[in-house]
């Protein structure tokens, strides 16, 4: 077998491989790369010494067995017997669901979950997000911290497991969607730096040093980077990627990574028959993301939409701390504007940034789908000091009504795991650092993130106590039960109604219409014929929506279609979605 490496900085090499130990040979056509031949079958141990020293993970490893710091494993991708054609399933109509496979069930595992999959299926589901899957340190993490980008975290089940996890998904219809970080590598087991400059100190990203996407040597970190990201999509049949806060890719190059990404994308796709798309995180509310390649943009599919969210949150709970603040002055005012224009911050002054930011979206080239919107996701729950869901501040009337916004608006919708049933259980934030003084700086430094917004220290979950990872875990007997069931059989209703209803799926921004008000704490919009209705105040509202006949299509309180007077009369923490014909 061949085996080869890029070690630019390195005089000498090395490849320890089944307990046998070979010198490497320069590549004469690729400067800095080093190859040479071993015997080797699936599951085979090998690793690179580099001038000497120790033996490291292969930078590309697609396994590794004993976790961050051991051995890689070769691994043989055609061992699999893949049961399921696939085409893919693209984006637009979708609806997204964000699993994080360490806590989706109580095992943990990619298997456990896939044995899960009937019920997003039956929910509605179109597209499982997977929360990153590269290996960490210890078993349980939010996945964030991870190194070997090539490789499946072993607790989860490894190669094989993810494999079996697709197939599955594809058996019942759904795409999977995998959430890939490539802006930064964990402090944990990472040893790219020995073996090439992955990291540049030009540029710098809240994790320390950027990774090197326009300094010397950022030629093979980019080919790096892309192969990964290919290999997902190649090798595990994934449908699309998810990346991580791209804000945080410093390139200054006149041919954007992202862009360069995105081309080659579309040329695997082009290649397999299979439709594949990319989502981005993004903090730079900049149209020019999600716009494609033809007319200047950077040619991603997608992005998170945070501002959907934060006016959202804001209307729902009051809450104005942080970045907030610029939403909750007025929430209602926010998500009429969002509904109607994409983003809230467009170009707009942000007093949380104490400057303006965004830039405006022109409606009549971007269509809706390309945003992402949700009321809850890993990031807006696991960051707070408790972890702590809407469902344990909000009663079962207002998180109908979130749940209507957010499948009824004109986005992208997406899911965060257990909402669907209003969970009582939390989404904490936990790791499982080997190194004791790696843990004791996370456990100390969550602490005193929150201690400077009022939190006691013991009110705040130890990141590191296994039982903060216990409490995250769903609760699969709550859906059985109510309020939990009833929440359920709402959000079916919504899903159904979208994939139904032609209107709520049209793309087009500027055929949305608004009205709210903010004193009454309603807000009604319309997309074609639909019309929907949302009360978040405590008492009934009287909306005014026209004399035109109507049929209601949901509602999560009864209600009687307008009068003659036409006004929609909905009862209090209550929302109703209408068909006027």
């Amino acid at each position: 077998m061949q085996f080869e490496v890029w070690a630019s900085q390195a005089d000498r090499v090395a490849l320890r491989c089944d307990g046998v130990t070979r010198a490497l040979q320069r590549d004469p056509e690729r400067a800095g790369w080093w190859s040479g031949e071993a015997e080797a079958e699936d599951g085979t141990r090998y690793g690179f010494a580099l001038d000497d020293g120790p033996v490291r993970p292969d930078p590309r490893s697609r396994r590794q067995p004993e976790g961050p710091d051991g051995l890689s494993a070769v691994v043989d991708q055609g061992r699999y017997a893949w049961r399921v054609p696939w085409s893919g399933r693209p984006l637009p109509g979708a609806v997204l669901y964000e699993l994080h496979v360490g806590t989706y069930t109580p095992e943990g595992t990619l298997d456990a979950a896939a044995e899960r999959l009937t019920h997003l299926a039956e929910l509605g589901i179109t597209h499982v997000e997977l929360m990153p899957l590269c290996p960490f340190p210890g078993r349980y993490g939010w996945g964030y911290d991870g190194v070997s980008p090539w490789a499946v975290h072993e607790p989860y089940g490894g190669p094989e497991a993810l494999k079996r996890f697709v197939d599955r998904a594809h058996e019942l219809g759904l795409g999977v969607v995998l959430d890939v970080v490539h802006n930064h590598l964990g402090p944990s087991g990472n040893y790219l730096p020995e073996f090439g400059p992955y990291f540049t100190e030009r540029h710098h990203t809240p994790w320390g040093a950027a990774v090197n996407l326009d300094a010397p040597g950022s030629d093979e970190v980019r080919a790096y980077l892309l192969g990964s990201a290919l290999a997902w999509l190649r090798d595990y049949r994934i449908d699309g990627l998810r990346l991580d806060a791209v804000h945080a890719l410093a390139d200054t190059r006149a041919y954007h990574f992202l862009e360069e990404l995105s081309a080659a994308v579309e040329a695997l796709a082009a290649e397999t028959g299979r439709s594949l798309f990319l989502i981005a995180e993004s903090d730079l509310n900049d149209p020019r993301l999600i716009t494609p390649r033809r007319e200047g943009g950077l040619g991603l599919h997608a992005q998170w939409n945070d501002d959907f969210h934060h006016a959202l949150h804001t209307a729902l709970t009051g809450e104005s701390q942080g970045y907030y603040d610029d939403f909750a002055r007025d929430p209602f005012a926010a998500l009429t504007k969002i509904l109607t224009g994409g983003f809230f911050h467009d170009g707009t002054y942000s007093g949380f940034r104490g400057r303006r930011h965004g830039r405006p979206l022109d409606r009549a080239r971007v269509p809706a789908h390309r945003l992402l919107g949700y009321s809850q996701t890993h990031d807006q729950v696991g960051n707070r000091a408790q972890g702590d869901r809407l469902s344990a501040s909000l009663s079962p009337g207002l998180l109908a009504c979130a749940a209507a916004l957010t499948l009824t608006a004109p986005f992208t919708p997406m899911l965060f795991m257990g909402e669907e049933w209003a969970a009582g259980t939390p989404w904490q934030y936990f790791t499982d650092h080997t190194d004791p003084e790696l843990a004791e700086a996370v456990r100390r430094g969550r602490r005193r993130e929150f201690a400077a917004h009022g939190w006691a220290e013991a009110d705040v979950p130890d990141p590191q106590d296994p039982a903060t990872r216990g409490r995250s875990c769903l609760d699969w007997s709550e859906p059985e039960r109510e309020p939990h069931a009833r929440v359920l059989a709402w959000y079916r209703e919504l899903i159904a109604l979208r994939h139904a209803q032609p209107d709520l799926t049209d793309p087009d921004l500027g055929d949305i219409k608004v009205a709210h008000d903010d004193g009454a704490r309603w807000l009604a919009f319309r997309r074609g014929d639909v019309r929907v209705a949302v009360n978040l105040g405590k008492e009934p509202a009287a909306i005014p929506l026209g004399p035109r006949p109507a049929r209601v299509l949901a509602a999560w309180e009864p209600v009687e279609v307008p009068g003659a007077d036409g006004l929609l009369h909905v009862p209090g923490e209550s929302c109703v979605v209408l068909l006027q014909e």
